[in-house]
């Protein structure tokens, strides 16, 4: 259990080494919108690829908006509350972003079980990916965690862990 700890990086700074709020607003709102774009040009490129998925239901731009927003914010959220647990998160949010995404395939699983079009239903599951390759570096890069030592947020912590000036 203690190389796991070691391994996530697990110190909890209990809230020292938080993104900054401006940032993380601005990372969650950047996150959205590129993964509400992303998730159109999947269905846009599925429909020119596969003409028989045009009108496929889940296609529909309030279909997957909708849900993608729903994911997007909830993954937003839990960055600030990894952040809680390492004054390094990363890597364990990487890992949660992983375990998380893989898990979110069960509905498109359960869909196919039911008789929707693979074609159409594999779109759906790029879509999954395509949030998490959108969202976690938005995160971690554009709301990246405070120093422990500055909890004013004047250098925040980036890769390598050098000082970078807001």
């Amino acid at each position: 259990m203690s190389k796991l700890r070691d391994y996530l990086r697990l110190d909890f700074p209990w809230g020292s080494a938080q993104p900054g709020p401006v940032r993380f607003v601005a990372a969650t709102i950047v996150a959205v919108a590129g993964s509400v774009v992303a998730c159109w040009i999947l269905a846009k490129v599925a429909v020119l690829a596969m003409p028989s998925t045009a009108g496929y239901e889940h296609f529909q731009f309030a279909d997957y908006t909708r849900l993608t927003i729903i994911g997007v914010v909830v993954a937003c959220i839990s960055w600030p509350l990894t952040t809680l647990l390492s004054s390094r998160a990363r890597r364990l949010f990487f890992w949660l972003a992983v375990i998380v995404t893989v898990a979110s395939l069960a509905p498109d699983v359960w869909i196919i079980h039911q008789g929707q079009p693979l074609g159409g239903v594999v779109v759906l599951m790029l879509m999954h990916f395509a949030l998490a390759v959108v969202t976690y570096p938005v995160l971690v890069f554009g709301a990246p965690q405070r120093r422990k030592s500055d909890p004013a947020g004047v250098g925040e912590i980036h890769s390598g862990g050098h000082r970078q000036l807001p």
